[in-house]
């Protein structure tokens, strides 16, 4: 009975199958050594994998940053291209339009041949004269062509022919006009630095030692009422007005009637219309001017226009 139960443990340990439970035991550790190594693949490090697999992960999708920085400068390059192409087109078709280039009736050659002779692009052509047509330069017909405006004559133009047509009569009744309701506008609407500089330019006309002095002074008095409106055409028409005035054929009524005896009159009065301008009472300021560009009136009609004239 010895002998058969030693026999069985030695038959047990060369079968595992025959012991209880061995074949599941075994079964667990390969299964356990399996599980290790596939977790060992999973967890591989990206320095572990491959290197062909670790640089095809690596690729950048789309084209590399340099190919499309050069891209990026080509396209800026194309359109300061353009651009200077437009500018030059338009630089050379005013010159051509000042030069009278067009004939007697000013017609523009068709686009296609602008292109040619300017070496440019019909879609530059066409966009210069756009710009021209917005300017006034230019004049399009339909089923006629394009033809050059006439000549407008500038703003400066336009005074020096007012001034041989008016005389300082004339001025004054257009300052009447104009004036008294600048000095309405500046009593609402000037800032307290705007009063200051009234306040100083009345001043600056007070003490003037000459006719000549007292004439800047007095003009800039005048322009501090006008900004302090706030109205840039209102502005705009007060100096077209001024200019006109300026003209030198009437320097010696304008020194006539700004003689010293008057002066302490006129500077007393943008006293007071500087007053009711700090004071934002508009209707005086109103009032103030009025009277201020009255007595000037009758003042230069007295000196400088006598009665004998003035009569005739």
């Amino acid at each position: 009975m010895h002998c058969t139960r030693r026999g069985r443990r030695l038959n047990s340990r060369s079968n595992p199958a025959r012991r209880p439970g061995g074949a599941r035991t075994g079964a667990r550790r390969r299964g356990r050594r399996v599980h290790r190594t596939v977790q060992g693949a999973n967890n591989m490090s990206s320095l572990d994998q491959p290197r062909s697999r670790r640089h095809a992960d690596a690729i950048p999708l789309g084209p590399a940053p340099g190919l499309i920085t050069a891209e990026a400068r080509l396209d800026a390059a194309a359109l300061e291209i353009a651009r200077d192409s437009s500018d030059l087109a338009l630089h050379r078709l005013r010159e051509l339009i000042t030069s009278e280039r067009f004939g007697h009736d000013g017609r523009l050659p068709p686009e296609r041949n602008l292109a040619d002779e300017l070496g440019v692009s019909r879609r530059v052509v066409r966009q210069a004269l756009g710009t021209l047509e917005a300017e006034g330069r230019i004049i399009r017909q339909q089923g006629r062509g394009t033809f050059v405006a006439e000549a407008r004559p500038s703003a400066s133009e336009l005074v020096r022919e007012l001034s041989k047509l008016t005389n300082p009569v004339d001025t004054l009744e257009a300052r009447l006009a104009i004036e008294p309701m600048q000095a309405r506008l500046a009593a609402l609407r000037a800032t307290p630095g705007d009063i200051d500089k009234l306040f100083e330019a009345a001043e600056a006309s007070r003490v003037a030692p000459d006719p000549p002095s007292y004439e800047k002074a007095d003009a800039a008095f005048h322009r501090r009422v006008a900004a302090a409106t706030r109205n840039p055409l209102m502005i705009a028409i007060f100096e077209a007005v001024m200019e006109t005035a300026a003209d030198g054929s009437w320097r010696h009524g304008r020194e006539t009637a700004h003689c010293i005896n008057n002066q302490a009159v006129y500077a007393a009065a943008h006293r007071r219309i500087a007053a009711a301008i700090s004071a934002r009472n508009a209707t005086l300021a109103e009032d103030a001017m009025r009277a201020h560009l009255t007595a000037i009136q009758q003042r230069l009609i007295e000196y400088a226009f006598p009665r004998a004239e003035m009569s005739d």
